[in-house]
């Protein structure tokens, strides 16, 4: 019997087994699967060497644990920033128009906003909105027709920032 044979047979027997390891280590059942994943292929690499010289199983537990540990410490090291880096754009920056009116379409009811970012950003038709959203199609126009006159009235009687109007 061939070493790829003996590895398929090994896999085959002991799959299972390793991905309740990994569910044991990562409490994650896709993380398990990629640990199980990632130290099988590691095996696979090394399996001429390891066949014969210790038992498979116990390698491929050490491999999940050490890939198990790096990932721990790799995410532990993550900072998240919450600003954006500080680098130049090279996009124009919104009129006061087109900052008064996404500040508006901020302020919509929220079905209403995202009817009108479905139809208008991305470009979708009325039966596509209904069913993202799980609305009849009457509704979606009704929100839209709304939205878009509370929109036309911010645009068109714009407030300051203390509510009066400019």
């Amino acid at each position: 019997m061939d070493d790829d044979a003996r590895f398929a047979e090994f896999v085959a027997e002991r799959a299972d087994a390793l991905l309740r390891y990994g569910y044991v280590l990562s409490g994650n059942p896709h993380d398990a699967a990629d640990l199980t994943q990632e130290a099988l292929i590691r095996l696979h690499r090394a399996w001429p060497r390891v066949r014969r010289k210790q038992d498979p199983e116990s390698y491929t537990r050490v491999i999940m644990a050490r890939l198990h540990i790096s990932t721990w410490r790799l995410r532990r090291r993550e900072r998240l920033a919450w600003d954006p880096p500080e680098s130049t754009h090279l996009d124009a920056l919104p009129s006061d128009v087109e900052r008064d009116l996404w500040l508006a379409l901020r302020d919509l009811p929220k079905k209403q906003r995202a009817v009108l970012v479905l139809r208008y950003y991305e470009q979708l038709t009325d039966a596509e909105i209904a069913g993202v959203l799980g609305i009849s199609r009457g509704t979606v126009r009704s929100h839209a027709s709304l939205g878009l006159g509370k929109l036309r009235d911010t645009v068109a009687h714009p407030k300051t920032s203390n509510g009066s109007p400019r």
